[in-house]
């Protein structure tokens, strides 16, 4: 016993140390450890928390939709509300004024918009304007003690800078989650509007729509936007819109409430490798007009077919999409200077841009399931046409099939459709429409019956 004495002493000292030991030591050669905390404590409080609540009308049976059987056999339409909600989230880009940005598929139709602040105050938001095309919108709450996120300069953003999202995941409450730039400049995600968003592996889910994405300043290098996901979760592909779009687009909505955009009037395309050496030229980005639409000011500025568009009020075209963003962010009748290059020598181009033709169109004029439906035709930068939805009235087929204003019309009943004139004639022999659409950056099908 007296030898198992001192071992027994040795043993409890060794194990009451343990504890003080296996803590992470407050500093390395004298330097503190890295942590985002401090950053973060400034910067949570910036991101809000978006809760929407709309009406939906529905039809109780879907014999209820059919015009035909409502007359034949006089029974009243008959249709129930339900309430839809939606989660989201924003960032507060002015304290003093209550501003805050968000993205537009967060508030679209809704009803009630309520913020939840970081301290647990709520408000209910007012809609200071929205654009579908980039999938920003403005809100603004009458409150007092935010704080705000200051903006960082997005086109300084370099593939590998580190970077954190801030949302509302799955509604769990203000979450943080880190990554890197993986790339920037995607767009072809399917959208029908401006894409030119930062990719990062920073995990970003339901939920964390309209929430920042900042550097490891605190500064807002992004609006997170959408996900690429398989299997309907984070696979580490996340995009954001870029603060210097969204900064942009804020502005346009709070001077006028919209963006009136300008249009130049050409269809273009990427600079290839392959067309570089057709063309005999050491370049590697840019974007080549392949046609100019007649009496548009592309033309009356003398722009020409195989013309290359080198840079945009002195900024640098990267690709094609990267030209018809920079133009998009452009009011119509503003003047934007344009560096080509035609037959191997630069020129300087002054454009003036017009304000896009809009042709409108009732839907009951085209099929009685889109009564109450309003379409319209425009012609954006690419020179090519498109038919949106501008308005849905409520409790008609169009609304309980999900129609909303800002869905772009892409066919209807498999026979594509660009402009009004291709809307087929013989529609009217069809009980059933089948809509194909693009609702920001998703391609999605509806039933009319």
């Amino acid at each position: 016993m007296r030898r198992l004495v001192p071992l027994l002493i040795l043993a409890l000292t060794l194990f009451g140390a343990a504890p003080a030991t296996a803590q992470l030591p407050a500093a390395v050669d004298g330097q503190p450890l890295p942590s985002l905390a401090p950053m973060l404590e400034r910067t949570i409080p910036g991101v809000v928390n978006i809760a929407t609540r709309a009406r939906v009308v529905e039809s109780v049976s879907p014999l209820f939709d059919d015009p035909f059987f409502r007359r034949f056999f006089d029974v009243p339409e008959r249709s129930r509300e339900r309430e839809r909600q939606g989660l989201g989230s924003g960032v507060i880009v002015d304290a003093g004024a209550g501003t805050i940005l968000t993205n537009s598929h967060v508030i679209a139709r809704a009803d009630t918009i309520l913020v939840t602040l970081f301290d647990g105050r709520q408000y209910e938001a007012e809609v200071v304007g929205t654009d579908p095309a980039t999938d920003v919108a403005v809100i603004r709450i009458d409150a007092e003690d935010l704080q705000a996120i200051p903006l960082a300069d997005s086109d300084a953003l370099r593939v590998g800078d580190f970077v954190v999202a801030i949302g509302n995941p799955f509604g769990l409450g203000q979450t943080v989650t880190s990554g890197i730039v993986s790339a920037l400049g995607r767009s072809g995600l399917g959208g029908a509007g401006f894409e030119d968003f930062i990719q990062t592996d920073a995990s970003i889910n339901p939920g964390n729509s309209g929430g920042a994405l900042v550097n490891l300043r605190g500064e807002l290098v992004g609006i997170n936007t959408a996900i690429l996901a398989r299997g309907g979760g984070n696979i580490g592909i996340g995009f954001a819109i870029p603060a210097n779009m969204a900064s942009q687009i804020q502005e346009h909505l709070l001077a006028e409430g919209r963006v009136e955009r300008g249009a130049l009037g050409v269809e273009m395309q990427d600079l290839t490798p392959a067309l570089a050496q057709a063309f005999g030229l050491d370049l590697s980005q840019g974007a080549v007009i392949t046609r100019v639409v007649r009496g548009s000011a592309a033309e009356r500025a003398g722009l020409a077919h195989g013309d290359i568009v080198l840079r945009v009020d002195g900024q640098t075209v990267r690709s094609a999409s990267d030209l018809r963003n920079r133009l998009g962010l452009l009011r119509a009748g503003s003047e934007v200077d344009l560096d080509i290059l035609r037959d191997g020598t630069e020129q300087q181009i002054v454009a003036r841009l017009d304000r896009p033709e809009e042709r409108r169109i009732e839907g009951a004029a085209i099929h009685p399931r889109l009564d109450g439906v309003r379409l319209s035709e425009t012609t954006g930068n690419d020179g090519r046409s498109r038919v949106a939805v501008i308005a849905v009235e409520p409790g008609t087929a169009g609304a309980r099939a999900g129609l909303r204003p800002g869905d772009v019309l892409l066919a209807i009943n498999r026979q594509r459709i660009e402009r009004l004139a291709d809307l087929p004639q013989q529609l009217a022999a069809h009980q059933t429409l089948e809509l194909q659409l693009r609702r920001g950056n998703q391609t999605l099908y509806l039933t009319l019956r």
